[in-house]
């Protein structure tokens, strides 16, 4: 298949309500999970951080783009350098999205290459030097 055939990974997952359901189930897990309180504890308004991993991965997945549409570029790295985010908060954050992932059916091959792609954006948000041990 051509790159300009290849199907979007939004549209692999089923397009936005399959999206809109990891997402929610994502920020339930965080709640849930006491091995992501660290994660929880950075956010003060779950609501609007929902909408707005919905929007950003939506565009991201290869869907609308709704997050540029509303909010502009998305300037990951620089709206997260005020929480420090180092090794075990990406940790946290990816164990709540493989579970998503995972509890609201999204299947391989989709479910393993979009996770790969967002361990490697969760690595690249990271802003701390973690310490060797």
């Amino acid at each position: 298949m051509s790159e300009e055939n290849k199907i979007s990974a939004y549209l692999l997952i089923g397009g936005e309500t399959p999206l809109r359901d990891v997402v929610h189930r994502f920020y339930e897990i965080m709640l849930e999970r006491p091995e992501a309180k660290d994660l929880l504890s950075m956010h003060s308004d779950l609501t609007a951080a929902e909408e707005k991993l919905f929007f950003f991965l939506s565009g991201w997945l290869g869907g609308p783009n709704l997050y540029f549409e509303k909010y502009g570029h998305p300037k990951l790295r620089a709206r997260h350098l005020p929480f420090k985010i180092g090794k075990p908060e990406r940790d946290q954050w990816m164990l709540c999205m493989v579970q998503a992932f995972e509890e609201t059916g999204i299947e391989d091959p989709a479910r393993s290459e979009i996770l790969h792609q967002i361990l490697n954006l969760a690595d690249h948000m990271r802003n701390q030097t973690d310490k060797i041990e």
